[in-house]
């Protein structure tokens, strides 16, 4: 029989025991044969095999299943626990003995209320109670069980069950939720923070708006349907410029927060202070996710520290600054002057006869005086400078940025002092008394810290003092020799005011030349021939003309006197094709018929209009860059030429400069002196002319005095001259009799 027939016969007949086979064999006949036996005990053989085999498959599946138990019993993630009806555990797995603290060996035959904190023993003993008398019903209670010195919070299931035996137990699940607990505290913490009377702002990382807190919006006076999905630029108050947010930005991104105070604005159009604090959330990866806003309203705070500081820096009858501050401010305007270069002024001021009123009229009328001379003082000066109110009838009016000139300085201080003199003379309304007052007004001038403050106070004040020894109602200057400056001033503005009347102004040209000796025009320069004085040059009056306002009629007959000798030129070879350059002055461009001036000079002479040539100095450029523009192109469009003069001296930026149609470029005689003697200087020249090259623009250079200086500029692309080594300035007459030599 082959093994498989066996196999299959052993699948179809029924097992039997081996000791009935072994029976059944011993009781075979002792005819069979030993070969018979021996194919009967092989089968036999291999069936115990078999059965071995699932014998120890089944070993293994209870193994396996044993191993399943302590996973899903001894070692599952909550901890199971039978207690008897009395409350003493009798089972538990290691996670429970774990949770607790205590070996599973000395859990055993414990009670479980030695587990619970004192504060829940009487909750665990009523919910036992119930549990036992409602046989079958699971509930559920959160204690704090004792792991070592401290508790934790847990979560106990609990069910009454029967065992085999017909035992009642309870089986417990116990579940460790401390760290829930943790997070609902937090949550509850958070939720009243964010409740808190701080208003409190969370915007997604795009910056729209996701949820505000009540005080927010109390604060804003937006309900919370109008914020959700805008962004914060709703509260933009316009008190802040771009670089203001771009700094703010730059703290978040770099540190992840900012803090300061801000101005915003409400949505009734209120503008309030406010202390922000913004920090920006961020998830695992270190993305920026939310950004949350804490903000205060500091309104009632500031109104709080700007009365506080009312009333230690202002006097409370006039409201003007009060000594303290002024001391203050002159410090700073000390400091300010140390790097302007610029001078400043003090004036102290006292009224005439001021005892006299208030013992006649009463110290009420004295009172309303001085507010009124408050007022008028604060009318008399500009924005920036100081009036304040040293106490009885003393004002001291600090003025700074006068000048860098000193004389100049001191004539704005004298005008300024006598602008306050002639309105203090009005007469003053004083309840139902008409009032006359004088004052008399000492003057000082102050730059870096050459003098202590206090010297600068006692020199204003001495200086009132010599004033009022002048016969009062009028103004000294500390300094004799100042004093002495102000009134050659004083006497040159009012000869200057008659020069163009009496014909004193005379014209002087200096010729302009190319490289190769050939002139191509002439710059006209005013001179002024004084009766005692003799010959004043330009950089002495042309500022005091500008200052009084005189430029406009002497650049008048400047242009007109260009345009008269151009069409005299006209008529001569040797003339014809000279361009003359004539400065206008800021103030004369800027008058609104400029334009319609040149023109009318234009076509009353019919000259060529590109003979004409007008310089400009860069500072005309930054007063009223869209005014200069148009007036240019229409001035262009009727054929004038342009030259920018004095170029490097300003600050003149290079897309305005692109602008503009000059058709030159004028090098300032202060770089040109300074050619092979200072570096920088000589780099700038030759910047200047590859700069006016790549624009277009011819280049010429003035103040030329030496011939290494002409060699220079010519090796480096300029052309045209101009300068004493070219020729001086001279008159008319003089002039012509050159061109014809």
């Amino acid at each position: 029989m082959s093994s498989k027939s066996t196999k299959l016969n052993h699948q179809l007949k029924p097992r039997t025991d081996p000791q009935e086979r072994r029976t059944r064999i011993t009781k075979e006949p002792p005819s069979r044969s030993i070969e018979e036996l021996l194919h009967e005990l092989q089968v036999h053989q291999i069936e115990l095999k078999m059965q071995n085999e699932e014998l120890q498959r089944a070993r293994d599946d209870l193994e396996a299943s044993h191993n399943r138990y302590l996973d899903l019993y001894e070692f599952a993630p909550v901890g199971y626990l039978t207690l008897t009806v009395e409350g003493e555990i009798i089972e538990t797995n290691l996670t429970a003995a774990a949770l607790v603290g205590v070996e599973r060996c000395n859990l055993i035959n414990r009670h479980f209320s030695s587990l619970i904190s004192p504060k829940d023993g009487d909750r665990w003993h009523l919910l036992l109670k119930k549990l036992l008398d409602c046989e079958g019903e699971q509930n559920n209670l959160e204690l704090r069980l004792k792991r070592g010195d401290s508790y934790f919070h847990a979560r106990l299931d609990c069910l009454p069950a029967i065992t085999g035996d017909h035992t009642p137990v309870l089986r417990i699940t116990l579940t460790d939720i401390s760290e829930s607990k943790h997070a609902e505290e937090e949550l509850r913490i958070a939720a009243a923070a964010f409740e808190a009377q701080e208003g409190i702002m969370i915007t997604n990382a795009d910056n729209m708006i996701l949820r505000v807190n009540r005080a927010f919006t109390e604060i804003t006076g937006y309900s919370t349907e109008e914020l959700i999905g805008q962004t914060p630029r709703i509260f933009k108050s316009g008190q802040h410029d771009s670089a203001f947010y771009a700094e703010m930005w730059d703290c978040i991104n770099r540190t992840g927060s900012w803090q300061g105070e801000i101005w915003d604005q409400r949505k009734n159009g209120e503008i309030y202070p406010k202390r922000l604090t913004i920090t920006a959330v961020k998830d695992s990866d270190g993305n920026v996710t939310h950004y949350v806003g804490s903000h205060t309203d500091i309104s009632t705070r500031k109104a709080s520290e700007e009365e506080i500081k009312q009333l230690a820096y202002y006097d409370p009858l006039t409201a003007l600054p009060n000594r303290r501050l002024l001391l203050d401010r002159l410090q700073q305007a000390l400091a300010t002057s140390t790097r302007s270069r610029k001078y400043g002024a003090l004036l102290f001021l006292d009224l005439d006869n001021f005892k006299s009123l208030n013992d006649h009229l009463g110290h009420d009328m004295g009172d309303i005086l001085l507010q009124q001379v408050a007022q008028r003082l604060m009318d008399c000066v500009r924005e920036g400078d100081t009036v304040s109110r040293q106490g009885g009838d003393e004002f001291v009016i600090m003025l700074e940025e006068l000048s860098e000139n000193i004389e100049e300085a001191a004539v704005k201080a004298k005008t300024i002092g006598e602008k306050i003199i002639a309105s203090l003379n009005q007469a003053y309304q004083l309840s139902k008394h008409e009032y006359r007052s004088t004052p008399s007004i000492g003057i000082t001038l102050f730059i870096d810290h050459r003098h202590e403050i206090n010297t600068l106070l006692k020199r204003a004040d001495i200086a009132m003092y010599g004033a009022k020894a002048a016969g009062r109602n009028t103004l000294r200057f500390f300094d004799q020799d100042m004093q002495e400056a102000v009134t050659a001033r004083a006497a040159l503005e009012a000869d200057l005011r008659f020069a163009l009347m009496k014909n004193q102004f005379k014209l002087y040209f200096q010729r302009q030349v190319h490289h190769n000796g050939q002139i191509i025009g002439a710059e006209m320069l005013l001179r002024w021939k004084h009766p005692k004085r003799g010959i004043v040059l330009p950089h002495e009056f042309i500022p005091l003309a500008e200052e009084i306002g005189l430029i406009i009629p002497i650049g008048q007959w400047m242009l007109e006197a260009a345009c008269a000798q151009l069409k005299r030129w006209e008529s001569h070879a040797q003339t014809r094709d000279l361009q003359l350059a004539v400065n206008v002055s800021a103030r004369q461009f800027h008058q609104p018929d400029f334009t319609e001036q040149v023109r009318a000079m234009l076509n009353k002479f019919a000259i060529k209009a590109d003979r004409l040539k007008l310089e400009f100095t860069e500072s005309l450029l930054f007063d009223d860059i869209d005014d200069t523009i148009a007036k240019m192109k229409t001035l262009k469009e009727l054929g004038v030429s342009f030259s920018i003069d004095d170029f490097g001296t300003g600050y003149s930026s290079l897309a305005c400069l692109a602008q503009l149609p000059f058709d030159q470029l004028k090098i300032d005689q202060s770089f040109v002196s300074n050619i092979g003697i200072k570096p920088a200087d000589t780099l700038i020249v030759q910047t200047i002319i590859g700069m006016a090259d790549n624009l277009g623009m011819d280049i010429i250079a003035e103040g030329i005095e030496t011939e290494e200086q002409r060699a220079f500029l010519e090796l480096h692309g300029c052309h045209a001259f101009q300068g004493n080594l070219i020729g001086m300035a001279m008159p008319l007459a003089e002039f012509e009799r050159f061109l014809g030599d």
